[in-house]
């Protein structure tokens, strides 16, 4: 649906994207994370045509939209980190000005935007000034002005930024039930536990480069796989010890009341073997897992350069 590929800027000698590539099905909610600085402003606005770059293509549906405004404006719907209201208007009168920005007026627009205050739940708020709005009802009205030409594709920076937990909620809910009208959402964030929630598929973006990409339910799983096991016993706790230091892949051991906690550098295979091996020996375990990892600390060792931490895409994928 998406596709971007050796996208390059330049702003002086700093080079803000070196060679960007990113592929996103359609139907997909696309969590887009990176440190300040790394590139994520400047893909959007090369995406949404505010900005050219300087060389590579945004293929959306097999159409390069780099050089085609038309194409674009057709084709995206853009919610910016900071929303442009005008507040001497309605919310009506606001929907219809962008509703005759795309061609649409008298009822079909009326349906249209009607359609969408009620799938953001402002249709009571039709006849209210727009800077009567609280900030969450205005982050969710940019959201129905972004879709009244039924994009392909809705590109959303920050959308959360300075919302309540409960709005956050909300808007989160709605995100959803676009994804399931099979609308591409592009979404960038720094609520990393929000989008390891919401999204099916991510990329890490840091020094103008995608440094890791994949579904949600992939990169989780890489996270836990270097995270430790946690093995809890009811008896025998001295024969599992014997049996873990005896295992090639056990790293080190901690031993916390029935609880056993070892760092273990095996594949789900030799995690088998293991519990295998200590129910064979009579051992009495009650729970056997992965600590449960999170996006946060993934994105924290990827993009920390100062330990000289940054993993490369093909280095995640081969276990490293």
């Amino acid at each position: 649906m998406l596709e971007i590929k050796n996208l390059c800027k330049k702003f002086g000698k700093f080079h803000a994207l070196n060679g960007l590539d990113i592929h996103i099905p359609k139907g997909s909610l696309y969590g887009f994370v990176g440190p300040n600085g790394a590139g994520k402003t400047t893909t959007i606005k090369i995406m949404t045509g505010l900005l050219f770059a300087d060389s590579g293509q945004v293929l959306i549906n097999g159409t390069d939209v780099t050089g085609g405004i038309n194409d674009l404006k057709q084709s995206i719907g853009y919610v910016p980190d900071f929303f442009g209201v005008y507040d001497n208007l309605r919310v009506n009168e606001y929907m219809e000005f962008f509703a005759s920005c795309y061609g649409l007026d008298g009822l079909k627009a009326r349906n249209r935007y009607m359609t969408l205050l009620e799938q953001v739940g402002l249709e009571d708020k039709v006849d209210f000034y727009v800077d009567s709005l609280s900030r969450g009802m205005k982050q969710r009205l940019c959201l129905a002005r972004a879709l009244i030409h039924d994009p392909h594709l809705l590109v959303l920076d920050e959308p959360a930024s300075g919302l309540d937990p409960r709005t956050r909620f909300e808007f989160k809910e709605i995100l959803k039930e676009l994804k399931e009208q099979e609308k591409t959402i592009f979404i960038s964030s720094h609520v990393l536990s929000e989008l390891s929630e919401l999204c099916t598929d991510i990329g890490v973006i840091d020094q103008g480069k995608m440094v890791l990409t994949g579904s949600m339910e992939e990169i989780l799983r890489r996270v836990n796989a270097t995270n430790p096991l946690i093995i809890s016993v009811l008896g025998n706790k001295e024969r599992a010890l014997t049996i873990l230091k005896a295992q090639p892949c056990v790293q080190t051991i901690a031993v916390k009341d029935q609880d056993i906690r070892v760092n273990f550098m095996g594949d789900e295979h030799d995690e088998a073997i293991l519990l295998q091996q200590l129910v064979d020996a009579e051992v009495l375990v009650h729970g056997f897992s992965r600590e449960p990892g999170s996006l946060e600390s993934l994105f924290m060792q990827i993009t920390d350069h100062e330990k000289g931490k940054a993993v490369l895409v093909h280095e995640v994928e081969s276990g490293i």
